[in-house]
């Protein structure tokens, strides 16, 4: 039988679909927990949970437009599509952040600890199952991210991460509460909060530099110097320019020949080295190679 190789956009959405369901269960399982439990950090766990869903479905938008084909008003494509909808879940992700630790604050300058309900067992296994399927979803999404080089599959694989990470702080603020110390949730929910706020951040950083012209890696582009070099009759390198497109790379070289070669020779030598480069780099999107004499 004939295998078939699955496209960036459908390994995105497998991926997508998968983790929402996951999330759907997940929150209906914190939710019950939490009002069995009576544990309010564990209802805010499932409403971060909640979060998730949404922030799935953000990427499946952003991956389908990204995947469209180049058209009249857009001849160059759609990827900045997907550093569209990376932008907007590393907003999300820095408001979760900056939610979590608004709460930690409150609580602290509040001071109610006496007037908290002690949190049940269950709440505390939902904290553990919590964390352990969120740190899951975390790898099996940053896997997929970086099998496609997907920025907005990334920043949903860290939203899990987040998640993760305010489970931990769940499960620290209810084992604090039931050894009688209550105050570990908050102080864990502001570290928690530095942290999430931190990778979104990152995040945004990332999304912006697809979206402004940047320049490959110079490795990426050493590494095309010596390709360029290596063609046949090409006598030196004039200029080579890259710049980044989502997460494709648009290249401009101009090589030099021998100006004694017909024009013919001389655009056989430009377009295989327009091909050497294509084939070379799978990220290159299009490559214009000028011709100048030499």
């Amino acid at each position: 039988m004939k295998k078939t190789t699955k496209t960036n956009e459908q390994i995105a959405m497998t991926v997508s679909i998968n983790t929402i369901i996951g999330n759907a269960i997940l929150t209906a399982f914190k939710l019950l927990a939490g009002l069995a439990g009576k544990s309010s950090a564990m209802l805010s766990d499932a409403i971060h949970s909640l979060s998730d869903v949404l922030s799935t479905v953000i990427v499946m938008v952003g991956v389908k437009l990204a995947a469209k084909k180049p058209d009249k008003d857009h001849p160059y494509g759609h990827e900045r599509f997907e550093c569209v909808a990376a932008l907007i879940l590393a907003v999300v992700l820095c408001a979760t952040g900056l939610g979590i630790g608004w709460a930690g604050v409150t609580n602290i300058i509040e001071g109610n600890y006496n007037e908290l309900s002690i949190p049940g067992t269950i709440a505390l296994i939902a904290a553990i199952v919590s964390l352990a399927a969120k740190e899951a979803m975390y790898w099996y999404t940053r896997a997929a991210a970086k099998q496609i080089d997907s920025g907005a599959l990334m920043a949903d694989a860290w939203h899990h991460r987040s998640d993760a990470l305010s489970s931990i702080g769940s499960f620290i603020g209810i084992l604090g509460a039931r050894l009688g110390f209550p105050i570990m949730d908050s102080l864990a929910s502001i570290v928690i909060c530095l942290f999430i706020i931190k990778v979104s951040l990152d995040i945004f950083r990332d999304a912006i530099s697809k979206m402004t012209d940047k320049a490959a890696d110079n490795e990426t582009e050493e590494a095309m110097r010596e390709l360029i070099l290596a063609q046949d009759s090409v006598a030196g390198i004039d200029l080579l320019r890259t710049r980044l497109f989502g997460n494709r790379i648009f290249v401009d070289v101009e090589i030099r020949v021998d100006g004694t070669k017909a024009l013919n020779e001389a655009h056989d030598i430009a377009q295989s080295t327009h091909d050497a480069i294509e084939s070379e780099f799978p990220k290159v999107k299009h490559c214009t190679v000028h011709v100048n004499p030499h």
